[in-house]
């Protein structure tokens, strides 16, 4: 049963703003999408009145994005716990991580990096998502693993596990892989590569089939060099 709550005595917004959070975070958790997030129903489960919700918060969508973001934090502590060691093995972690959180949080990933923000400018979810790509990214320029500016290649690696989470939580019937994680890691695989072959080519490509011999002959020698090495 829902109870009332007492009037909030001065001082006291901030504990109101977490109550509030804290309920239409039940309400997601338990719906599991962002539509029970009304600002009557987030109201009811607090127990204040709804103009008590709009004190914190504009509108419905300013309360679902602030809501969803009360998970990010996470994602940032998957990149630190990640990050160490060899760059390039460390991205692939990173990679990984990141396409692991956006699955076990499909709704704010939904929320927050699916849909134009309620708010102009770079949301912050993206901004953080970005910047800790960017980090890992740098390690391996630092390194020469991967050649070229941070944040473009950062950028298209970041498309890449993006598009792959973002297909899997939006279309849930299509016949994927019953093995989700080796999924991810075949993305993450022909990324990295992806981009540390593509950060070395040359503007002008010669035909393709001279190019498929130049990489048949690159693969034969990483190979060799990967037999030697294990």
């Amino acid at each position: 049963m829902t109870t009332r709550r007492v009037r909030a005595r001065r001082g006291e917004g901030v504990l109101l703003r977490e109550e509030i959070l804290r309920a239409a975070e039940d309400l997601l958790t338990e719906s599991g999408s962002e539509d029970a997030l009304t600002l009557r129903a987030v109201a009811l489960r607090a127990g204040v009145s709804t103009p008590s919700v709009y004190l914190h918060f504009a509108d419905k969508e300013a309360l679902v994005e602030a809501v969803c973001m009360r998970v990010w934090d996470e994602l940032g502590r998957l990149f630190a716990v990640n990050l160490g060691g060899d760059p390039f093995l460390a991205l692939g972690r990173c990679a990984r991580a990141y396409a692991r959180f956006a699955l076990d949080h499909p709704v704010q990933y939904r929320v927050l990096m699916m849909r134009p923000s309620a708010t102009p400018g770079v949301p912050p979810a993206a901004a953080e998502a970005f910047l800790h790509m960017v980090r890992a990214v740098t390690a391996c320029v630092e390194t020469r693993v991967l050649e070229g500016d941070p944040e473009e290649l950062a950028l298209g690696l970041w498309s890449a596990v993006h598009g792959c989470v973002s297909l899997l939580i939006a279309q849930p019937s299509f016949p994927w892989p019953r093995d989700q994680e080796a999924l991810i890691d075949h993305i993450v695989r022909q990324a990295g590569f992806g981009a540390a072959l593509y950060s070395r080519l040359p503007r002008r490509l010669p035909p393709s089939a001279e190019l498929a011999a130049d990489l048949d002959a690159f693969g034969a020698r990483l190979a060799a060099r990967v037999a030697e090495d294990s």
